[in-house]
């Protein structure tokens, strides 16, 4: 077995002080896209037990009146895609478009969208369980112009 020498010894330490003083300042004022050397806080916290615990999709209104939902099989867009951007989306509704261009690519023989939204359902909490009850909320919506 060899042994290390002053220079590899000094290089390990630095290297390992550096690691440690990323890790140390990501923790402290880190976000979750520094990962991995800020906090992933996504399983690392949990929301109260009386809060309602949303579930947000995307839904479609064709033509003819009948709603579509507008899921990953649907459109090849990502629930998770959507939820990431709904900020965007909100800035600018009109992007939704894209979501609605991308059903009529997948189902060219289906009516036309007019309308994409994106509406989170609201489950009832209570003491950590499902009340059985919910609310709609349309968070975003895109209307086609005729």
């Amino acid at each position: 077995m060899e042994t290390l020498t002053s220079r590899g010894r000094a290089s390990r330490l630095v290297a390992t002080a550096l690691g440690a003083g990323l890790l140390l300042a990501g923790t402290v004022v880190g976000l979750d896209d520094h990962f991995p050397f800020g906090p992933f806080r996504m399983y690392s916290t949990s929301p109260p037990p009386n809060a309602p615990a949303p579930d947000t999709r995307v839904e479609g209104v064709d033509r003819t009146g009948t709603v579509i939902a507008l899921g990953q099989e649907a459109t090849g867009i990502r629930r998770a895609e959507i939820e990431g951007q709904q900020s965007r989306y909100a800035a600018d509704p009109d992007r939704l478009r894209q979501v609605a261009e991308a059903y009529a690519e997948r189902h060219p023989d289906a009516p036309e969208l007019v309308e994409v939204r994106i509406v989170i359902r609201w489950y009832g909490i209570r003491q950590g369980r499902p009340t059985g009850r919910w609310i709609d909320e349309t968070a975003v919506r895109w209307e086609a112009t005729r």
